[in-house]
């Protein structure tokens, strides 16, 4: 683990503001998990990214049947195999990092 400039471990707690676009329904999807949840939208994220950087699956059998309900609910009927084909608003193409 990195050190602080004081040679403490460093501060895991800190938050910053980010802006990120995402596809729409996705994150109505998002937001009703981390509702379900009671987390914050960005406590979510950072916990799926966690688990992605561990190799390990973020939700259990129970949030995965609620997300699957959530996708319904919100249109969300794509998958991982439409992410090459997502449109952004830059002329930059999204790229899956595999």
């Amino acid at each position: 683990m990195a050190k602080g400039d004081n040679g403490t471990a460093p501060d895991l707690g800190e938050r910053i503001q980010i802006g990120v676009k995402m596809e729409k329904r996705m994150v109505k999807v998002l937001k009703a998990v981390a509702e379900y949840h009671d987390i914050s939208l960005g406590e979510l994220l950072e916990g799926i990214v966690l688990h992605a950087f561990d190799h390990s699956l973020p939700f259990d059998q129970e949030t995965i049947q609620r997300i699957t309900q959530l996708k319904k609910v919100y249109e969300m009927d794509y998958d991982i195999e439409a992410a090459p084909r997502m449109k952004v608003s830059d002329t930059t193409q999204p790229k899956l990092m595999r």
